[in-house]
């Protein structure tokens, strides 16, 4: 497949998990009214649970000010280039899926964090007393996308090899 086609896959996926990850978020705020609410259980072990998250991953380095919200909007965006730039050079279409998938996520956090100062985090996943961090489809898209790409730097390491500077 040429470049020009892998690199259409990854802006597919990310399109793909931008509009699955705004579209469940609009329906929380605005359909289901989850702030309203604030948990609904889904079946054991699974809730809908209305968190904003001031911070980056799993509530880290929090903020309320104004300003932090638009640093980590700043970063996300450049992190985000980064991995189109990385899309547009990959040669395998797992990676260019993987990327996509995280480069969506990334895009549908900041867009919260732009639109309301916080991102909308929903899912709540629990069993035998433990309990995970709240999260949304944005997150689970960059967790699998990341997942994916270890996974795939596990199987071809001779990539990895060949993409560093010799000494």
């Amino acid at each position: 497949m040429s470049r020009n086609g892998r690199f259409t896959i990854g802006l597919a996926a990310l399109a793909i998990t931008l509009v699955a990850d705004q579209a469940s978020k609009d329906w929380v705020l605005n359909g289901l009214r989850l702030p309203d609410l604030g948990s609904v259980p889904v079946f054991p072990g699974l809730s809908l649970t209305m968190v904003w998250n001031h911070g980056i991953t799993f509530g880290l380095l929090s903020s309320s000010e104004t300003w932090g919200g638009l640093v980590l909007a700043v970063v996300a965006l450049g992190v985000v280039a980064a991995l189109g730039a990385w899309m547009w050079r990959a040669e395998r279409t797992g990676v260019v899926l993987a990327l996509g998938a995280v480069a969506g996520g990334a895009i549908g956090n900041v867009i919260d964090r732009l639109r309301f100062g916080a991102v909308v985090d929903f899912l709540h996943a629990y069993a035998w007393g433990w309990s995970w961090y709240v999260f949304n489809v944005a997150d689970a898209a960059i967790v699998c996308g990341v997942a994916a790409l270890v996974i795939d730097g596990m199987l071809h390491p001779d990539r990895l090899a060949a993409a560093r500077p010799e000494k």
